[in-house]
């Protein structure tokens, strides 16, 4: 698959890359990507919920009544769970959601992610590009040149560009990455995935394993 390369003003360059078919081209495998938007999911979860459970709650450990003879349920605690201010029975505990995935699995889901971009038409390639210096307009110009202005876009870059990348912190519908830090999450979340010409070797590189 053939696609134009356009230049930070959204002019077609006269050039045109090819979309490497072993990643950009693949039959897509619906659970290999579930799997490892599932372990992203999970990743970003801090696990630090808790509950007081009756051992943990301040109160008498007195018995509050006698045993038999008063026609209710015994009842040996005030911190029992079936009490107004007692502890939670069988409550949350800080853990870890994380879990491990197989490389080759994550691999799989990457390129997966990539080729449904790909064959909705979704993947813009740029030339490579630059800021003097870190300026929210620049990265908006970008944006408005590229028809993107209202849209979630993610860029990907050859390498870490610190200038672009603070252009675009303060925009809550545009991320940029580099191309190892690539991630199926971001890719399938977003509406336009925008590659630099350097990032589209890297990947190639990195997915063709």
């Amino acid at each position: 698959m053939k696609v134009a390369v356009l230049d930070i003003t959204g002019k077609d360059t006269g050039r045109k890359v090819e979309l490497s078919k072993d990643v950009f081209g693949i039959e897509p495998n619906d659970h290999a990507i579930y799997l490892d938007v599932k372990q992203y999911l999970a990743n970003q979860r801090q696990g630090t919920h808790k509950s007081k459970e009756r051992a943990e709650i301040a109160g008498s450990t007195r018995k509050i009544k006698k045993q038999k003879g008063t026609g209710t349920a015994r009842a040996g605690s005030i911190k029992s769970g079936v009490f107004r201010g007692g502890g939670r029975m069988f409550g949350p505990r800080p853990r870890d959601y994380s879990f491990k995935l197989n490389k080759n699995l994550k691999r799989l889901a990457r390129k997966s992610a990539l080729s449904i971009q790909a064959s909705d038409k979704n993947v813009i390639v740029v030339e490579d590009f630059n800021f003097e210096t870190p300026k929210t307009k620049n990265f908006l110009d970008v944006l408005k040149a590229l028809e993107l202005e209202t849209k979630k876009s993610l860029f990907v870059l050859g390498s870490e560009n610190a200038n672009v990348y603070l252009s675009s912190r303060n925009l809550k519908k545009s991320k940029v990455i580099k191309a190892s830090e690539l991630y199926t999450y971001g890719v399938l979340n977003t509406n336009k995935l925008i590659i630099t010409e350097s990032s589209l070797e890297d990947i190639n590189t990195n997915l063709s394993k």
